[in-house]
C-alpha cells in the first residue's frame, strides 16, 4: 500500500509543474482584465474555414483557422470582449447573419500577442455585403464589390473563407504593419489561394 502510494506522490510531483504551465500567466490575465475580456468555445465551423488578413483589399486566402492556431510557439486561448459574447449569445437562434470578434491570445514568457479575428462563419458567403451595409451604407457596394466577387469565386472553387485575421496585438501593442504583410513577411504564413490571380497558390 505505501509502495502503491509512493508512486503516485510522484506522478504528482511530476505532473504537477505542467499543470502549473497550463494556466494563463498573470501578464495575460491583467491584459484580460484590462480590455474585458473572457474565455470563449469557438464555433467548429470558425477552426475548420480559411481566413483572410485584409477586409478592403486581400490579396491572399490561407489556410484554416486551426491550423494557424496549432503553428503558435506557444499556450494559446481564444478569448471574447464580455459584451460581444453576451450579443453573440442573444443572436445565437436567429436567422441574420452574424459576425463578431474573437482574440486568440497566444501566452509567450516574454510577451503575450493578440491574433483578432473576425468569425464569418455565422454567415452565409451571400450575406457577406448586407453585413458591410450595415456599418458602410452606400460606401460599400463600390468600396467591396470587387472582394466580393472574388471570394465568391474563392469559394466556388473550393477556397470558401470563414475568417479574417483583422488585427495583431504583441506586447499590448499593436502592429502598424499591414496584416497580411505582417502574416506573410513575419509570420512566413504561405497562402493557398491568390485571390488576384483567382487560381490556387504555388506552393
Amino acid at each position: 500500500m505505501r509502495k502503491g502510494f509512493s508512486v503516485l506522490m510522484t506522478a504528482c510531483a511530476l505532473l504537477a509543474p505542467l499543470a502549473i504551465g497550463w494556466a494563463a500567466s498573470d501578464g495575460a490575465m491583467k491584459l484580460r482584465a484590462e480590455n474585458g475580456l473572457t474565455e470563449f468555445k469557438v464555433p467548429a465551423t470558425l477552426l475548420s474555414g480559411n481566413f483572410v488578413a485584409d477586409e478592403i483589399d486581400p490579396r491572399f486566402v490561407f489556410g484554416k483557422v486551426d491550423d494557424f492556431v496549432k503553428s503558435r510557439s506557444c499556450a494559446t486561448t481564444w478569448l471574447i470582449d464580455e459584451n460581444e459574447k453576451r450579443r453573440v449569445e442573444a443572436q445565437s437562434n436567429q436567422t441574420e447573419p452574424l459576425e463578431y470578434t474573437l482574440y486568440l491570445e497566444e501566452d509567450c514568457p516574454d510577451k503575450v500577442a493578440y491574433y483578432i479575428f473576425v468569425d464569418r462563419s455565422q454567415a452565409r458567403s451571400a450575406q457577406w455585403m448586407e453585413w458591410r451595409k450595415q456599418f458602410h451604407k452606400s460606401k460599400a457596394e463600390p468600396q467591396y464589390a470587387a472582394v466580393d466577387a472574388a471570394l465568391a469565386e474563392a469559394g466556388q472553387k473550393g477556397f470558401q473563407v470563414d475568417a479574417e485575421l483583422r488585427f495583431v496585438e504583441i506586447g499590448g501593442n499593436l502592429i502598424l504593419k499591414k496584416t497580411e504583410e505582417f502574416v506573410t513577411d513575419d509570420l512566413k504564413l504561405r497562402p493557398i489561394y491568390d485571390l488576384k490571380a483567382g487560381k490556387a497558390a504555388q506552393q
